[in-house]
């Protein structure tokens, strides 16, 4: 047992994002896989520590918090180094702002939740839903690749050369692509940027396939 306890589930990019700082960050974890697609992440016990019904949620010894976004601060906050958000105000904001393109553009219109419901009630077959995927992921992507193409605070990473939180949210949702087929082509600076995530064994290790869940 330790201090942290990651609800998630494998494949939610926003699990992905957690659990890629909590190994940036080199923090031990105890794993609780949710099957989504069992609707486990409705339960009453997970219900009592998230009553979103949603994951993740980290169990810390100061509670439960829920959120993928106000968990990576709080790691942020609590366990500084290596940090997520630069120093600068500005910097900070702009990190901020990258990210939120992902987590409150893209991911709120392309959960599991709304893909189920746009099966269930407007009958939407899984063509549909991939086609209603691509084009919101398409059009966040788009707008991210704009600014990250053409403002100087590009580097390796989308703020100079340090994996940060907007990097989390990007490397999450470019892998959540792959599975709707978006296509990448149009988006090089992000593919350059997702490569680099690649390269970085935290990272690497926080993705879908490599989950006691997936198998």
């Amino acid at each position: 047992m330790t201090d942290l306890a990651l609800h998630n589930y494998f494949r939610s990019s926003t699990s992905v994002r957690v659990r890629a700082a909590l190994n940036l960050k080199g923090l031990a974890f105890d794993y609780i896989p949710l099957s989504l697609l069992k609707g486990e992440q409705a339960s009453a016990a997970h219900l009592v520590l998230n009553p979103s019904g949603l994951v993740p949620t980290l169990v810390t010894p100061q509670g439960a918090l829920p959120q993928s976004l106000a968990i990576l601060e709080w790691l942020d906050e609590v366990h500084p180094e290596p940090s997520l958000l630069p120093a600068d105000p500005w910097g900070r904001a702009r990190v901020r702002s990258l990210a939120h393109i992902v987590a409150l553009d893209i991911h709120p219109v392309n959960n599991l939740r709304i893909l189920k419901h746009l099966e269930t009630e407007f009958g939407a077959d899984a063509n549909a839903k991939a086609a209603w995927f691509r084009k919101w992921a398409s059009a966040g992507m788009g707008a991210l690749e704009i600014r990250l193409s053409s403002e100087p605070e590009t580097g390796d990473f989308c703020h100079k050369n340090k994996v940060g939180l907007a990097d989390l949210c990007l490397y999450a949702q470019v892998i959540n692509n792959a599975r709707f087929d978006v296509d990448m082509a149009p988006y090089p600076t992000i593919r350059r940027i997702h490569e680099n995530c690649l390269a970085v064994p935290a990272l690497r290790d926080a993705a879908p396939e490599f989950q006691p869940d997936a198998s």
